[in-house]
């Protein structure tokens, strides 16, 4: 049976091995919370859509209402696709490869992880990436 880890009062830190059980048992639960703050969203996004099925009389209101509607299911539809990256991240943390690059095999580093822990590349992987990105759509 593994150690329990209090994860409270843990942060992360550069001189303990990569990806030891504390790092994560650490970015699981960030992965893991911040999927179910954004299903509640999803959820409380849903009861209000139904909620605000009211009929506006005034086209101007109705026009504003829609257009309110439109913005915050493109942000679920977002949200979702997140969600699928977070699957995809706590999959790699089943399976040994998360927090090191799909380009290089090289750790990611906890910094970055920290900031955006769906990370799939190294920084200078994804600057390399970007650079590419822009080439192309440039031509």
């Amino acid at each position: 049976m593994s150690e329990t880890i209090d994860l409270n009062n843990y942060s992360l830190s550069e001189d303990e091995p990569f990806m030891n059980e504390r790092q994560k048992a650490y970015f699981r639960f960030k992965l893991i919370s911040w999927k179910n703050d954004i299903l509640r969203e999803a959820r409380e996004t849903l009861e209000n859509l139904q909620e605000e099925n009211a009929n506006h009389p005034d086209f101007a209101d109705r026009a504003s209402s829609e257009t309110d509607r439109s913005i915050e299911l493109r942000a679920r539809d977002r949200q979702r696709k997140l969600i699928t990256k977070i699957d995809s991240a706590l999959q790699r943390l089943k399976d040994g490869t998360y927090g090191y690059c799909e380009e290089t095999g090289e750790p990611i580093g906890l910094k970055r992880l920290d900031a955006r822990p769906i990370a799939t590349l190294s920084l200078e992987a994804q600057e390399r990436h970007e650079r590419r990105e822009k080439v192309y759509r440039e031509d």
